[in-house]
C-alpha cells in the first residue's frame, strides 16, 4: 500500500510542476508570428519576456534590425535574423541573467527565438527569430566574442512567410528604413488537433 502511495504521489509532483509551452501570437502590420515559449527550459527568459507582454510593453513596438546575406557579407561570422521588441525608453524592467544553450539545450535553429544583447546578462526587452539554423549564437560561438551565445527561448510554430517578408525590407546598415509594427504580442490558450 506504501508502494502504491508513493509511487502515485511521484506520478502526480511530476505532472502539476512540469510546465507546459506558452503560446503567443506576434500581430504585425506585415501579419501573424504565431510562437511558442519554453519555460521549463528557459525559465528565467520566458518569465521575462511574458512580463513584458503581460504589461503591452511589445504594444507599437518594431521590428526594426535585419541581418541578410547581403548586409553580412563583410562579417567574418554571418548569421541571419530579424530583430525587434524595442519598447519605449524607460520602460525596460532590469536585465536577466543568459540562459546559455549549454544549460537549456535550446538551440538556435530555423525559426528559433532568442534574446537580443551586448555584454553577459545584459538581455532586456529585444528579441530576434533566426532564419535558417545558425549555430554561431550558440554557447560556444563566435558571433559574439565572449563565447556564452544567446538565450533561446521559444520558436516560431507558425508566420515564418511574415518573417522572410520582414527580413526583405529594405535597410540601412542592418536597420529598416521603415521599422515594421508589431501591433501587439499577446498569450493565447494552445488547443491541441
Amino acid at each position: 500500500m506504501k508502494k502504491v502511495i508513493f509511487v502515485l504521489f511521484v506520478v502526480c509532483s511530476s505532472i502539476s510542476f512540469s510546465q507546459p509551452p506558452v503560446h503567443c501570437v506576434i500581430n504585425t502590420a506585415l501579419g501573424k508570428i504565431y510562437i511558442e515559449l519554453y519555460p521549463a527550459k528557459a525559465p528565467v527568459t520566458v518569465a521575462n519576456f511574458i512580463k513584458y507582454v503581460n504589461n503591452n510593453l511589445y504594444d507599437s513596438s518594431s521590428f526594426f534590425r535585419v541581418c541578410t546575406p547581403a548586409n553580412e557579407a563583410k562579417r567574418q561570422i554571418k548569421i541571419q535574423v530579424i530583430q525587434g521588441g524595442n519598447v519605449p525608453e524607460g520602460k525596460s524592467f532590469d536585465s536577466i541573467k543568459i540562459e546559455t544553450t549549454k544549460q537549456t539545450g535550446l538551440l538556435h535553429k530555423n525559426g528559433t527565438l532568442s534574446m537580443a544583447r551586448g555584454g553577459p546578462n545584459s538581455a532586456t526587452s529585444s528579441f530576434f527569430i533566426c532564419i535558417n539554423n545558425q549555430p554561431e549564437l550558440d554557447f560556444g560561438g563566435k558571433r559574439n566574442p565572449d563565447g556564452q551565445g544567446f538565450a533561446a527561448f521559444g520558436q516560431v510554430t507558425s508566420g515564418m512567410d511574415v518573417v522572410y517578408k520582414i527580413q526583405a525590407q529594405k535597410d540601412t546598415s542592418q536597420y529598416l528604413v521603415h521599422p515594421v509594427i508589431i501591433y501587439s504580442i499577446k498569450r493565447f490558450e494552445h488547443r491541441m488537433k
